[in-house]
């Protein structure tokens, strides 16, 4: 599709979408290359946002994403306010284990990490809040993935699967199988599939219908990893953020 021939909606979303982790500030030059609009275009529609408060204009004249955004994104049932909920859980598990504690919900293929807790010791992870990546990769990606529909997990296995070390899982055979230990287990141990040092254990987070809605993790050195010790840290915190969420297992099994 043409620039001519985008929607006005696709022109400003394309201004916003060339934002991302790796490009927070940007000129104006910079967001019309990166949303394929002319500079004529992308100055109108940058302009538009700014006075909205979508975008704001430092003393340097490159811009960044506006806090007006922020105060909608609070309103997300599966970002600020799920963290909210979820943060006193998370902060028990990182008291208990002192290690990374993360919390992320699925997007379309991905994960997406709402929130995360460090402590200087703590094994370094390529995770920031609002990090995306590959369901198959990671401990909290494999938990929300076991608990998608038969169909769902159908097309992602025969999909292709990012490589990221020699750990990661990219054969689909191998992950289906990891997908049903998870379901038997209730945990997902994810080793060395972003980055060679580091394991997590994970745990699904239900809400009160019983559905998946998120999934806890601790992510500790591979080499030092005690992951029998963790397994009932992380479900415990995975169970108290369901039952705040009003999940109530006994009422769910009724109904089921």
């Amino acid at each position: 599709m043409t620039a001519t021939a985008r929607s006005a909606p696709d022109r400003l979303l394309a201004v916003l979408a060339a934002f991302d982790h790796g490009h927070p500030a940007l000129s104006l030059t910079d967001i019309s290359r990166r949303a394929g609009l002319s500079l004529t275009t992308a100055h109108r529609l940058v302009g538009a946002l700014t006075e909205w408060g979508a975008l704001e204009r430092d003393t340097d004249g490159l811009y960044h994403v506006g806090l007006r955004l922020w105060e909608l994104a609070a309103l997300a049932p599966r970002g600020l306010a799920l963290r909210q909920i979820a943060l006193p859980y998370l902060e028990d598990l990182y008291e208990a284990t002192h290690e990374n504690v993360q919390l992320a919900v699925r997007d379309g293929s991905e994960v997406v990490y709402i929130e995360w807790l460090s402590g200087r010791s703590a094994v370094g992870v390529h995770i920031r809040v609002g990090a995306r990546w590959p369901l198959h990769a990671t401990g909290v990606g494999l938990a929300l993935l076991a608990h998608e529909t038969p169909a769902f997990q159908q097309e992602y296995c025969a999909g292709p699967l990012a490589c990221f070390t020699p750990y990661t899982i990219t054969d689909p055979a191998g992950l289906r199988r990891s997908l049903a230990e998870v379901r038997r287990t209730g945990v997902a141990v994810s080793s060395r599939q972003v980055t060679d040092d580091a394991l997590s254990v994970a745990a699904a987070v239900r809400g009160a219908t019983g559905q998946v809605a998120a999934a806890v993790s601790v992510v500790v050195p591979q080499a030092d990893a005690q992951v029998p010790a963790l397994v009932p840290a992380v479900r415990l915190a995975a169970r108290g953020i369901s039952r705040a969420l009003g999940w109530q297992p006994e009422r769910t099994d009724r109904a089921v």
